[in-house]
């Protein structure tokens, strides 16, 4: 059941007559909720209801027991077995088939055989952030950031509430626990700016990303040698747009269908394409990935505070793992190593001397934002690639050019410009809309509403590509 969908609608309009209708019977509610994301979660395969339910399990009972008295004998081992099993239930889904075919080639190789065969399991939808959600609650427990909760309702629900269960945003414990304790109040929500932020990422899926991926972007990454150099340069810059449109509008509309239901969830992006420096990139895009990493991989790994050699290994650490995160392929891996390898020069340029000197001035800020920008964009090459042997033909066609004309469609360059706008408009101003709208009453509203998603349906294009962060 994908957001962008009839079939989705249609969840989502029963959904939100029923949660409010059950308000203010709260227990009964959050039941409901867990029903439905269960079914939510369920339409993509029922089996993996059972993996669902067990992540829930064993964030419970672990949190339970490392809530307890910090004088409780195995209180650490108890937290390490806990995240050790998500990690493995993650790895033997998403990973496992990858190291059996490193080791067979190592193997190879080396000269022997090894008795080892594929798993070919089918990789759960959603099974990296499901584990994200369990091991940050039972970490912020041991830390002693919330208190374990004594209800395995809420923490079910947490990890399969339906808006982010798929791509996120990653909610952490202490954002929504909290939330689930009393009834929800409608005038907390502005109706107006949630439904803008709805039609805007569907907008941003449906027209934007879904033209630049289906007419353009995909058919150059399926065979680059057909294509002209200026073409390849156009189609990386294209899929900057397109992954920026696509993964933000996902969780626009999460965000904006989690608050009509009454929850509140945090940003994650903030023009991220304006960024000055990898890590002011980092600190703008996929933000709830880029705090989760910050707070349960670098920090524990010792963070800024041995020095800068410490510091380095810490950021390629981090960006790598969080690389592989992304899926089982080299291509991830360098992706992560090589913004790893931003940040530790990043982080070494903006405490030297010569930052502190120039640093703020007018050109080296615009010098900054190039760099920083190209950077991402080359890196996204690697990302979108299925293969190195593509990458490599992909540049290799770059460097020396067929010479073919371009066929880049009229389409996608009004596309980058419209992608581009969404980096540059003031961040108020969908709230100053939506402020306008709930002063106009339902009425109003709803014609609005209808009108835009009317017109954005008639712009989509017939054929329609899959929110890129599904795979993860």
């Amino acid at each position: 059941m994908l957001f962008p969908t009839i079939d989705f609608g249609l969840f989502f309009a029963f959904s939100f007559i029923l949660v409010w209708g059950l308000n203010p019977y709260n227990t009964v509610k959050k039941y409901v909720l867990l029903a439905l994301s269960l079914a939510f979660y369920a339409s993509w395969n029922w089996r993996f209801l059972f993996l669902l339910l067990a992540s829930g399990a064993i964030s419970y009972v672990v949190g339970l027991y490392v809530d307890a008295s910090a004088q409780r004998p195995f209180r650490r081992l108890a937290l390490g077995a806990g995240v050790a099993l998500d990690l493995a239930i993650l790895a033997y889904f998403k990973y496992l088939d990858f190291f059996i075919a490193q080791a067979l080639n190592l193997a190879h190789m080396l000269g022997f055989d090894l008795p080892l065969g594929f798993v070919n399991v089918t990789l759960p939808v959603a099974i990296s952030f499901l584990t994200f959600h369990a091991i940050s609650y039972v970490v912020d427990v041991y830390r002693g950031r919330i208190p374990a909760s004594r209800s395995p309702l809420d923490i079910l629900l947490y990890v399969s509430f339906f808006p982010h269960l798929v791509a996120g945003p990653i909610v952490r414990a202490h954002e929504f626990l909290p939330q689930l304790a009393s009834p929800r109040r409608a005038g907390d929500f502005s109706f107006g700016e949630n439904m803008l932020l709805i039609l805007g990422g569907l907008f941003k899926k449906m027209v934007i990303a879904n033209y630049l991926a289906v007419r353009f972007v995909d058919p150059v990454f399926t065979d680059p040698s057909q294509f002209s150099r200026f073409d390849l340069i156009m189609a990386v810059y294209a899929y900057a747009i397109q992954i920026y449109a696509d993964f933000s509008a996902y969780t626009d509309i999460a965000i904006g269908v989690a608050a009509l239901l009454g929850y509140r969830f945090p940003q994650n992006f903030n023009q991220p394409y304006r960024a000055l420096g990898i890590g002011d990139f980092w600190r703008r895009w996929h933000m709830t990935l880029s705090n989760w990493l910050r707070d349960y991989l670098y920090i524990p790994l010792g963070g800024n505070r041995h020095g800068a050699w410490a510091t380095a290994r810490n950021l390629m650490l981090t960006m790598t793992l969080g690389g592989l995160w992304h899926g089982a392929n080299w291509t991830f891996l360098i992706w992560g190593a090589m913004h790893g390898a931003a940040l530790v020069v990043d982080h070494a340029w903006r405490r030297s001397a010569a930052f502190a000197r120039w640093g703020g001035g007018p050109i080296v800020r615009v010098v900054d934002w190039a760099l920083t920008f190209n950077f991402v964009c080359l890196a996204w090459l690697f990302f979108r690639a299925p293969s190195l042997d593509a990458v490599g033909q992909f540049l290799s066609g770059v460097w020396t050019d067929n010479g073919a004309a371009s066929t880049m469609p009229a389409v996608v360059l009004p596309l980058i410009a419209c992608g581009a706008l969404t980096q540059i408009a003031p961040p108020q101003t969908r709230a100053a809309m939506g402020v306008v709208l709930d002063n106009r009453g339902a009425l109003a509203q709803a014609a609005f509403g209808f009108v835009l998603l009317y017109a954005i349906v008639v712009l989509a294009p017939s054929a329609s590509a899959p929110f890129i962060y599904f795979q993860f």
